[in-house]
C-alpha cells in the first residue's frame, strides 16, 4: 500500500547545537479515492506538520509523534479526560483531572470509591450523569475486563457512559489504534475543508466518509490536530484562515464562507421551567438534602427543591422570605429557580443533614444549588429567627 512519511521537525544536522531526532510516523491511504490522493496526502501532512510545533501540553495529551506512554494506566487516564471534557473546557477540566487522579490514580482506585465522594468531586463540573457513568464504567472495566481498559472500539462501546466519540478516541489517544475521533470540533473542520452543505446532524454520515480518506495511520495525532486547530484557528466565528495549513485544501476558505459551516438546523426555543428550593437555617447551619440517585443532579447534595414542574409544599410551615430566583441552563430546558428563605432558633426535625454554612463551599454543591446558597448568604437580614 503506497505510504508517505511524516517527520516531526528537528534541527538540521550541523545547525551548530545537538541534533534532534526526528520522529517519523509512515501514514497509509486508502486506495479508494485516487482522485484525491494527493490532496488527502497534502492536506494530513501539512495539518500533522502544523501540531508538531503546536500541540498543546495536556496531563492527558502524548507528545506529537511521540510513542505512547509504558504506563498500563495511561488509558484509564485518557478515558477519564475524555468523559470529563464532554459539553466541558479544557481550562474547567484541567484542575478536576489533577484532583481525581491523585486521589484514585487508576480504574481500580475509582471502582472502589464511595458513590458520595465522588460526586463530591465531581461538583461544578456539571452533566452529573457522566460521573455516575463514570464509576458504572470504572467498576466494569474492573468486574469484567480484570481492571484494564479494553483498546477494542466495539468492546469500549459496550461499557456505561461511552459513545462511538468516546470509543474511538479512547482506541486512538489510549491504544494507538487506527480510529476515525469525530467532535464537534472535527465536525466543523471537516465540513468547512469540504463545503458539506448537508446539515447536522444528517451530515454525520458525509463527515465520517470524509474522514475515513483523509486520517492517516497516525490517527491520534490527527484527530488532538483537528482539536487543537478548531480551538486556536478553525475557531467558530471569526477563523483565522490565513493561518490555517489546510487553507490550500479548504473550499469553505475558498469560497469565502467558512463561518457558514457546519450548517446546523434552527434551534429550539429551549422550554422555560419553574421550581422552588428553600433555605433553611439554625444555629449557623442550613438544611442540605441528597437528590434521588435517578434524575437530574442525582445523587448530589443539594437544598431542599421541588420538581422544577410548578409550585410544591415547603418542607414546614412559617414565614418564608422570598430572596429571590437564581437561573441555571440545562441541555433541554431553562430553570427559573426561586429561593424561599427562614431562620429558625432551633432545628426541627427534617430528613437531610445540617451543615454548617462556613462549610458549604466545600460541600460540593453543584453549581444551581451554589447559585442559590449564594444568593441566600448575600441577605442575611432578610430572614428572621423564630
Amino acid at each position: 500500500m503506497p505510504g508517505r512519511r511524516w517527520r516531526a521537525p528537528g534541527r538540521r544536522r550541523g545547525a551548530g547545537a545537538a541534533s534532534v531526532p526526528a520522529v517519523e510516523i509512515r501514514v497509509f491511504w486508502p486506495l479508494a479515492f485516487p482522485c484525491h490522493s494527493r490532496r488527502v496526502t497534502d492536506s494530513a501532512t501539512r495539518l500533522l506538520n502544523w501540531y508538531a510545533g503546536h500541540a498543546r501540553t495536556l496531563p492527558w495529551r502524548s507528545p506529537p509523534g511521540a510513542p505512547l506512554p509504558a504506563d498500563p494506566d495511561w488509558p484509564y487516564r485518557v478515558w477519564l479526560s475524555e468523559i470529563m471534557l464532554q459539553q466541558t473546557t479544557v481550562a474547567a477540566v484541567q484542575p478536576y483531572f489533577t484532583a481525581f487522579t491523585a486521589r484514585w490514580p487508576d480504574v481500580a482506585a475509582l471502582a472502589a470509591a464511595d458513590d458520595a465522594d465522588v460526586m463530591q468531586a465531581w461538583a461544578g463540573l456539571g452533566y452529573y450523569a457522566r460521573a455516575r457513568n463514570l464509576l458504572a464504567c470504572a467498576r466494569a472495566v474492573v468486574r469484567d475486563h480484570g481492571g484494564r481498559f479494553p483498546g477494542d472500539e466495539a468492546v469500549l462501546r459496550s461499557l456505561p457512559g461511552i459513545g462511538d466519540y468516546t470509543a474511538a478516541a479512547v482506541a486512538a489517544f489510549g491504544f494507538g489504534r487506527h480510529a476515525i475521533v469525530i467532535d464537534g470540533n472535527v465536525e466543523r473542520v471537516t465540513t468547512r475543508l469540504f463545503a458539506i452543505a448537508t446539515p447536522l446532524p444528517a451530515a454525520r454520515a458525509v463527515i465520517r466518509s470524509r474522514l475515513a480518506a483523509l486520517v492517516p495511520a497516525a490517527a491520534g495525532d490527527f484527530a488532538q490536530a483537528m482539536m487543537d486547530l478548531a480551538g486556536r484557528i478553525c475557531t467558530p466565528r471569526a477563523p483565522r484562515c490565513e493561518a490555517c495549513p489546510l487553507r490550500p485544501d479548504c473550499a469553505a476558505a475558498a469560497a469565502g464562507n467558512p463561518e457558514e459551516y457546519p450548517v446546523k438546523p434552527p434551534r429550539r426555543a429551549r422550554p422555560v421551567r419553574h421550581g422552588t428550593t428553600w433555605w433553611i437555617e439554625a444555629g449557623g447551619a442550613v438544611l442540605t438534602v441528597v437528590r434521588p440517585a435517578r434524575g437530574l443532579l442525582g445523587g448530589m447534595r443539594a437544598l431542599p427543591s421541588c420538581d422544577w414542574q410548578g409550585k410544591a409544599a415547603p418542607p414546614l410551615p412559617g414565614d418564608w422570605h422570598d430572596l429571590g430566583t437564581v437561573s441555571h441552563g440545562f441541555t433541554h430546558f431553562a430553570l427559573q429557580l426561586q429561593v424561599l428563605g427562614q431562620r429558625l432558633a432551633t432545628r426541627p426535625a427534617l430528613d437531610g443533614d445540617w451543615l454548617p454554612i462556613s462549610q458549604l463551599d466545600g460541600a460540593g454543591l453543584p453549581t444551581l444549588f451554589a447559585k442559590a446558597a449564594v444568593l441566600a448568604r448575600s441577605q442575611p437580614d432578610r430572614m428572621e429567627a423564630r
